[in-house]
C-alpha cells in the first residue's frame, strides 16, 4: 500500500507531535453527509467520542466475530488492559473470530454524528502480538447501507500499526457525518491476528432531544479553568490562585526533578507558613507517574475552588481552611508529565511519561520498609530492639549511588519535615482507592490480603472517598479493564490488588505518622480537556470529604509538669500494634474509628501517664491531652549533666548504728587494787 496514495491535508499516519496537532487544527474543509449533502468548512478535529472514558457503553459496540466473549467488540476500547493470562475474562482487545478482510469493528454512535479520525493501538497482551496493519473505514445511517471513505473513485486505505502499543492517528480528508461507524481491517501483522484497540473522533450534532445525549450530559455551575496546563501554565495558575487569596495560600516548593524543574506545592490555611500547635496537616499528591494527568488537574481545579468557596463566604470551606494546614502538590513527576503533553491526550498510550528523567516509578521508590519491620516480628525484636512505628530509612537507600530519584528524595524529605497526619496521592488508570499494605508479606506470592494493624480505618478512610465519588461504588457502571471494584465497594488493599515493593502508601505508614492512600480517579490516565468538568464533578465532593477525615480520631498536646510540650512522645492505642509520636510542639493527631481506647503516653525521663479517650461519630477529633513528670532517673541524669558527669560530694552520713559504734564509749579510770 502506497502511503502518498492516501495522505491528505488532515491525515495523520503515524506519531503525531502536539505541533503537528497544532497545524491540523488550523487546516478547515467541507463535510459529507451519507447522502452527499455538503455543509459549509468546519474545523477537523473533533474529540474522542469515549470508548475509552467508556462514554460509549458496551451494547454501542458490536462486531463481525470474535473469538471469544473475552477478545469481544466490548474489548475494543482504547488503551483497554489485559489481564495477567490470554484467556481471561477481560481480555486486551476485540481480535475477530476469523482472519480475512470480511471482518469488522462497528460504533453506533446512537445520533448523527460527524466522524473526524480514528486512532489505532493493538491488542494488550504479555504473551501474543496481534495489531491491524491497514484498515477500511465505513459509515451508515441505518446500519444496512455502508458507505466506504475514498479518495477520488478509490477506497481509502489507512496505514495502521506497527507494533501494538504506540497508539496511530489517522484524520479523514473530509469529515462525513452519519450515526454508524466500521473499521474494516484489511491486513494484520504476519505473525499474529485481527485484534483492535480503538477510539473515534466526532462531534455529535446538534439535537436537543436526542434521549441518549441528555441521560448521559454531566453539567458543571464551577467557574474554573477546565483545561490541561504546562508546567509554565501551571506555575501561572498557583500564582493567579495565590495572588486572589494572599491570605490564606502560599506558593513554595520541595526541591527539583531529574531535569531541574521546581516541584511547586500550595498551602491553604489561615496561617500560611506555620504550623499551628493542635492543627493537623494534610496533603495531596499527583502527577508521580507523569502521564496520569488527571489527578495533576484536578489539584488544579481544587485550588481554585477553595479559593473562590472561601472569599464567597462558603461555611464548610472556611471552616476547613481556618481548623486545617492543607498542602497541594500537583505535579511530582514534571518531566514525565512533559513526554506525554507532547503527543497529546490520544497518544500517549498506556506508558509513555509514567517515569521519571532517569527511568525511575517515583511512587515505587522508597525503601522497603516492610521487609525490615516484618523480619524484626519475626525475631522477636520488637519493642525491646525496635520499635514498631518510625522505621529509620536503611544506609544503603540514603547513599548517592543507590538508585533513587531526586524527586523521591524531595518527597521524603518532605515528609520528614512536617508531620503530616493523612494524604492521599491522585493516580489514573483505574476506579478504586487502595490502602496499606500494597506489599504481600508471604515471599513469592502476588497477590495476597496484608492488612496493617490500622486496617479498620484505612478501610473507613478509603470508602469515604469511594462511596462519595460518582461511579466508583456504582454496580452498575461497566469495569475500566479487568476487575471490577464495585464489587468491593470501589476500595482495596494495595497487596490484594498486585504487590509493590517500596511504595509511598507503606513508607508513609512506617517511617511517618502520615497515613496515605491512593485514589484512582478515573479509567482514562490522560482524558481529553473536554471531559475535565465531568471528571472534576465526579470528584469533587470525594477530595473533600476526604480532607475532612483528618479530623477523626483524637487529637491533643503532651505536656511537662512545666506546661512545655514534649516531643517525639510515644502514642500508644492498647490493641493496635503501630504507635505514633507528637510533633515538635509536643502535638499529636491519632487517626481512630468510633470507639472508646486505652491510650498510652510514654516519653524518655517520664513516667508513663494512661486515660481513656473516647471518639464519637461526628467530624471533629476527641481532646485528649496528657500531663507526665520526670522520673526520678531522669532528674538524677540531669543534675549530674549539670554537674558535668560527676557525683555530687556532700557530707557523709552514716547510719545511725554506724554511727554509735565509731562514737567512743565513757571513759572508766583505773581502780589500783592492792
Amino acid at each position: 500500500i502506497s502511503s502518498v496514495a492516501v495522505m491528505c491535508p488532515c491525515q495523520v499516519l503515524a506519531d503525531v507531535h502536539a505541533k503537528e496537532l497544532e497545524a491540523i487544527d488550523l487546516l478547515h474543509f467541507s463535510h459529507v453527509n451519507v447522502d452527499g449533502a455538503v455543509h459549509p468548512p468546519v474545523s477537523c478535529k473533533c474529540p474522542p467520542m469515549g470508548l475509552e472514558t467508556l462514554k460509549i457503553d458496551d451494547f454501542q459496540l458490536h462486531a463481525s466475530t470474535m473469538r471469544r466473549y473475552g477478545l469481544g467488540a466490548h474489548r475494543g476500547r482504547l488503551n483497554i488492559q489485559a489481564g495477567l493470562y490470554d484467556d481471561d475474562l477481560y481480555d486486551g482487545a476485540w481480535c475477530a473470530g476469523r482472519n480475512d478482510p470480511l471482518q469488522w469493528l462497528e460504533v453506533d454512535a446512537r445520533r448523527l454524528t460527524k466522524f473526524t479520525g480514528v486512532i489505532t493501538q493493538g491488542r494488550s497482551s504479555l504473551w501474543s502480538s496481534d495489531w491491524v496493519t491497514s484498515y477500511k473505514v465505513l459509515v451508515s445511517n441505518d446500519s444496512h447501507t455502508w458507505v466506504t471513505l475514498k479518495n477520488g473513485s478509490q477506497d481509502l486505505i489507512f496505514i495502521g500499526n506497527k507494533e501494538k502499543e504506540i497508539p496511530v492517528l489517522n484524520m479523514f480528508p473530509v469529515a462525513v457525518v452519519a450515526r454508524y461507524i466500521r473499521v474494516n481491517p484489511r491486513s494484520w501483522f504476519n505473525r499474529g491476528s485481527i485484534c483492535m484497540r480503538v477510539e473515534i473522533l466526532g462531534c455529535p450534532m446538534p439535537d436537543s432531544q436526542n434521549y441518549y445525549h441528555r441521560r448521559n450530559e454531566i453539567t458543571t455551575t464551577d467557574n474554573l479553568d477546565f483545561k490541561h496546563h504546562s508546567y509554565k501554565e501551571m506555575r501561572h495558575l498557583m500564582k493567579v490562585v495565590n495572588e486572589k487569596c494572599p491570605n490564606i495560600t502560599r506558593i513554595y516548593n520541595i526541591g527539583k526533578s531529574h531535569s531541574g524543574q521546581k516541584l511547586y506545592a500550595i498551602e491553604i490555611s489561615d496561617n500560611p507558613g506555620e504550623h499551628e500547635r493542635g492543627e493537623p496537616e494534610f496533603r495531596y499528591t499527583a502527577g508521580s507517574h507523569g502521564n496520569e494527568v488527571l489527578g495533576r488537574e484536578l489539584l488544579l481545579l481544587l485550588m481554585q475552588f477553595m479559593c473562590q468557596e472561601y472569599l464567597s463566604g462558603s461555611p464548610r470551606i472556611r471552616h476547613l481552611v481556618h481548623e486545617t494546614r492543607i498542602h497541594l502538590l500537583p505535579s511530582v513527576n514534571p518531566d514525565g508529565y512533559d513526554k506525554a503533553l507532547e503527543v497529546g491526550s490520544e497518544l500517549s498510550g498506556w506508558s509513555l511519561g509514567r517515569w521519571s528523567q532517569d527511568g525511575v516509578d517515583i511512587h515505587h521508590n522508597f525503601p522497603d520498609l516492610n521487609s525490615i519491620l516484618w523480619e524484626a516480628e519475626t525475631k522477636k525484636w520488637i519493642p525491646r530492639k525496635m520499635l514498631n512505628h518510625h522505621v529509620p530509612i536503611p544506609e544503603w537507600y540514603q547513599s548517592k549511588n543507590s538508585t533513587v530519584a531526586a524527586e523521591t528524595r524531595a518527597l521524603v524529605s518532605w515528609m520528614e519535615k512536617i508531620p503530616f497526619v493523612l494524604g492521599g496521592n491522585l493516580q489514573g488508570g483505574e476506579l478504586v482507592v487502595t490502602f496499606p499494605y500494597d506489599r504481600t508479606r508471604s515471599q513469592g506470592v502476588s497477590r495476597e490480603q496484608t492488612p496493617t494493624p490500622d486496617d479498620h480505618v484505612f478501610r473507613w478512610l478509603a470508602f469515604s472517598y469511594a462511596s462519595t465519588h460518582r461511579l466508583m461504588t456504582d454496580a452498575r457502571r461497566r469495569v475500566c479493564h479487568t476487575e471490577d471494584f464495585a464489587k468491593e465497594d470501589g476500595t482495596i488493599n494495595g497487596a490484594s490488588w498486585h504487590t509493590a515493593a517500596g511504595s509511598m502508601n507503606d513508607f508513609s505508614y512506617l517511617h511517618t505518622n502520615c497515613f496515605e492512600l491512593s485514589m484512582y480517579v478515573g479509567c482514562d490516565k490522560f482524558p481529553h480537556e473536554r471531559e475535565l468538568a465531568e471528571e472534576w464533578e465526579n470528584n469533587r465532593e470525594s477530595l473533600l470529604v476526604f480532607m475532612e477525615q483528618v479530623h477523626r480520631g483524637i487529637k491533643g498536646i503532651v505536656w511537662d509538669m512545666q506546661g512545655r510540650g514534649i516531643a517525639n512522645a510515644i502514642i500508644q492505642v492498647e490493641g493496635i500494634g503501630h504507635d505514633i509520636r507528637t510533633a515538635a510542639d509536643g502535638d499529636y493527631w491519632r487517626l481512630l474509628n468510633p470507639g472508646e481506647y486505652s491510650i498510652t503516653v510514654r516519653a524518655e525521663g517520664y513516667s508513663a501517664s494512661s486515660k481513656v479517650c473516647e471518639v464519637g461519630y461526628d467530624i471533629g477529633a476527641t481532646r485528649c491531652d496528657f500531663t507526665v513528670s520526670r522520673t526520678n532517673l531522669s532528674r538524677i541524669k540531669e543534675i549530674m549533666e549539670r554537674y558535668n558527669k560527676q557525683p555530687i560530694r556532700q557530707p557523709l552520713r552514716l547510719p545511725v548504728r554506724q554511727l554509735q559504734a565509731r562514737r567512743p564509749g565513757p571513759r572508766h579510770r583505773r581502780v589500783r587494787t592492792s
